[in-house]
């Protein structure tokens, strides 16, 4: 088979976009936890914590879906490498936010929220410029 420059030009961008997507998704619910957390610091309770959770789930599960999708984006491209996006709380800290429900744990947590946010951030940031100069 012969080489198709502009398909595999098509096919890069549909990963990229793919990618693009899910980070945004998880960059949107990190937002939405970051607010929860930011409410759960001023004594906003259980619920408040229940939501906040509730949305960390989803920003891990769409940062999940984001490494594949970088992953099938840098090979298409072949010149992207790894990209670390976490957000791990860990058992204990997703217990002690439920449990000890105070301001160092809220704190703690809501740290690991504004990092995980800034990788992402920085994650789209890359995409876009590799996929600008498709």
């Amino acid at each position: 088979m012969l080489y198709d420059a502009n398909r595999e030009r098509m096919e890069a961008r549909a990963a990229g976009e793919r990618a693009l997507a899910s980070l945004r998704a998880a960059l949107r619910d990190l937002s939405s936890a970051r607010n929860f957390g930011l409410w759960d610091m001023l004594g906003g309770g259980s619920f408040v914590t229940l939501f906040k959770q509730m949305k960390l789930n989803a920003a891990k599960r769409n940062m999940d879906q984001a490494k594949r999708d970088l992953y099938a984006f840098a090979r298409e491209l072949g010149d992207i490498r790894d990209c670390d996006l976490t957000v791990e709380t860990g058992d204990f800290l997703t217990f002690a936010d439920f449990f000890f429900d105070n301001f160092f744990v809220d704190w703690m947590v809501q740290d690991r929220i504004v990092r995980a946010g800034q990788q992402v951030e920085d994650a789209i940031r890359r995409v876009e410029y590799v996929m600008a100069r498709l």
